[in-house]
């Protein structure tokens, strides 16, 4: 039986039944830090959430469902990308680690202020050719696994919560980085299947746009401010 205890996990060993300890985990505390800054993230739509209302809207829930599923399938392969990055920058030096967390805290930043200073757009249905279910999948990994900024912001989000001084980074980076994508696929999830109701309610309101915009800047700012306290 599994138990943790100052984030390692630990298991009996059959033989002599003292506790051993397998390797570095995050710790409840960051998990928790984590989570809560993944479901305010994935909450306050962007770019992937409307593309998953489109397809809800236009095609149905099952479309929305499978936009979502393709959407954060291609987090995930950024998380792997991320992972192994952040491995080879934490093997070369404590410096180089901490040169790439101060620049996520600034790339964070210059989302936020860049989200703040950005026109509204109001969210429109375009009319479109119904898809398979299979080239749905297969465009929501595309839009994800091609965007550079998401890319960038799992390489600037990860480091901010992983201990360098931990012998396994890669597996807390790992386990952060997939619950990240874990809470994105049920919200992503939530939104497709509410695609009807929620895509009415966006479409064509300037005020309720630049109150999403608003909110989405506001968070990621705030994210950068935590960021930079725990990178000093």
């Amino acid at each position: 039986m599994l138990a943790t205890r100052w984030g390692r996990i630990a298991r009996r060993n059959p033989a002599s039944g003292h506790a051993v300890y397998d390797g570095d985990v995050p710790s409840l505390e960051t998990l928790s830090v984590v989570a809560l800054a993944s479901i305010v993230l994935v909450v306050v739509p962007g770019p992937a959430v409307m593309y998953i209302l489109t397809r809800s809207v236009a095609q149905g829930r099952a479309a929305g469902l499978m936009s979502a599923v393709g959407v954060n399938t291609g987090s995930a392969v950024h998380v792997l990308a991320a992972v192994a990055g952040l491995s080879v920058i934490l093997a070369s030096s404590a410096l180089a680690f901490s040169v790439v967390k101060w620049a996520g805290v600034a790339y964070l930043a210059w989302i936020g202020i860049s989200t703040l200073l950005t026109r509204d757009r109001s969210f429109s249905v375009p009319e479109t050719e119904p898809d398979s279910l299979r080239r749905i999948f297969l465009q929501g990994v595309l839009v994800n696994v091609l965007n550079p900024k998401v890319a960038m912001f799992f390489l600037a989000f990860l480091p901010q919560f992983v201990d360098p001084a931990d012998t396994n980074a890669a597996l807390q980076s790992l386990v952060l980085g997939f619950t990240l994508v874990g809470i994105g696929l049920i919200s992503d999830s939530l939104y497709a299947i509410g695609g009807g109701a929620i895509g009415r309610w966006f479409r064509g309101d300037a005020r309720r746009a630049r109150t999403t915009r608003i909110a989405s800047g506001a968070v990621y700012l705030t994210l950068a401010g935590l960021a930079a306290r725990t990178a000093r």
